[in-house]
């Protein structure tokens, strides 16, 4: 067994005990804790959607000065969340934990919409004008606070550093399309590389820029065709939503190609694609809103409890068009990119050039969203070399993880999301009586 393999394994045993005991405690204790005390602020607050884009509305034209449209910082949010993660990495949840799975992502998307409102509250809070007349917030400025010491933001922006350049889905990306188009791999990689660097380099406003011509279309585009095949599958309907909650408390057994799944199985992998897809607890989120226009915390963070559910409605309809067309289970098993693709291609007409494109669009705006993030949080570290040493650290590790299997990709993102996540829960609990519900 190789250095590299040894790695992995090492990583996948830290991975499976964080998310099935750590990271599952967490996110549903802290969840349940916000949402008893705020007597269920995020139900509340679902049904005032065109009253909250209203109120921003107004108060970014009222407010002089610097920061971006808060409509506009929605949509750089989504552009981070929704992508590759909701498409694919998602799948890897109902592959390893089966159907049951997909209620433990609904469990840990309701629970983390007050987790999310909480360090987008905090970022804001404790944000800092900088000298472009814009503002930086995030992890990194509220911690200060909460722990009363540098060391711990520090770590927590090297490690949004990592998380920052999304190697999974640029690896899913540039298999998908040298393989659908027959272009030479290395060409793709680099024509991705330059796009994400020169995009990233005009910061957060670039970024809500592109993100708000890029995501509107994809949302609606992606949520009508899945819709049209679970609507195609109607009568599958009833016995999958069955299944869905009866393996989420006893698991799933052997069945074609499933290999079978606990309790532990589907709860471990539903929340952490959650956390991993939704940016529940890691911080990202909070850096890019802490840009906001706005000066009212608690009305930019009420915007993430919509970000959550336009991300949960998203994973939800891509673990159910592969549920009702029964594609879960088949024989031979499929790379987790497939299963939607194959889902959809029994509906639409040459899908995979389609797909392709489709995941183009959609992970470049989630790597773009990243990467960005990583580079404020380089900038925090060091405010003269931080942004061009993490260029060439990005580039390079694109390029690196390039030719690893999907697997092994996702492995680094879950575990250094884990991380960031602790950390930040317990931040977030140690100022918890800063956060205002309104």
């Amino acid at each position: 067994m190789s250095y590299v393999e040894s790695f992995f394994i090492h990583l996948r045993t830290v991975d499976d005990f964080f998310w099935s005991y750590i990271g599952f405690t967490l996110v549903v204790s802290l969840g349940l804790y916000f949402t008893l005390k705020t007597k269920f602020y995020q139900f509340r607050t679902i049904g005032k959607l065109k009253q909250t884009i209203k109120d921003l509305h107004h108060e970014s034209k009222a407010v002089p000065g610097g920061g971006i449209h808060p409509i506009r910082l929605y949509f750089a949010s989504v552009g981070g969340m929704v992508g590759l993660g909701n498409v694919v990495g998602i799948i890897t949840a109902l592959i390893i934990g089966g159907p049951g799975s997909l209620f433990w992502l609904w469990i840990a998307s309701f629970s983390g919409m007050l987790i999310k409102y909480a360090e987008i509250y905090l970022g804001i809070h404790f944000r800092m004008q900088n000298s472009e007349g814009s503002y930086d917030g995030g992890p990194m400025y509220y911690l200060r606070h909460a722990f009363k010491s540098s060391l711990i933001p520090a770590v927590v922006a090297v490690l949004l550093c990592i998380y920052g350049v999304e190697v999974y889905q640029f690896v899913i990306i540039t298999d998908t399309l040298s393989q659908t188009f027959a272009l030479p791999k290395f060409a793709v990689m680099l024509t991705l590389v330059g796009l994400t660097l020169y995009t990233a380099i005009g910061g957060v406003n670039r970024l809500a820029s592109v993100c708000s011509i890029l995501m509107p279309g994809f949302m609606i585009g992606y949520m009508a065709m899945c819709l049209w095949v679970i609507g195609c599958h109607f009568e599958m309907i009833p016995g999958v939503l069955a299944t869905v909650v009866k393996s989420a408390f006893t698991g799933h057994a052997a069945i074609g190609g499933f290999a079978g799944s606990t309790l532990m199985l589907a709860a471990q992998n539903g929340i952490a694609r959650a956390v991993y897809s939704g940016d529940i607890g890691i911080g990202y989120d909070s850096t890019i809103q802490s840009e906001t226009k706005s000066q009212s915390p608690e009305k930019q963070a009420r915007l993430a409890i919509f970000s959550l559910l336009t991300d949960s409605v998203i994973c939800s309809l891509s673990i159910l068009v592969v549920l009702v067309t029964d594609l879960w289970h088949k024989t031979p098993a499929l790379l987790p990119s497939e299963y939607v693709a194959a889902a959809l291609g029994m509906h639409f007409p040459y899908i995979n050039i389609f797909m392709a494109v489709f995941f183009f669009l959609a992970g470049f705006t989630t790597i773009l969203a990243f990467f960005t993030v990583g580079m404020k949080c380089a900038k925090f570290l060091s405010n003269t070399w931080g942004e061009r040493l993490y260029l060439v650290y990005g580039a390079c590790s694109f390029i690196f993880f390039s030719f690893f299997d999907q697997s092994k990709v996702i492995l680094i993102m879950s575990v250094s999301g884990g991380l960031l996540m602790l950390i930040n829960m317990v931040g977030i609990v140690k100022l918890r009586d800063k956060i205002y519900f309104k």
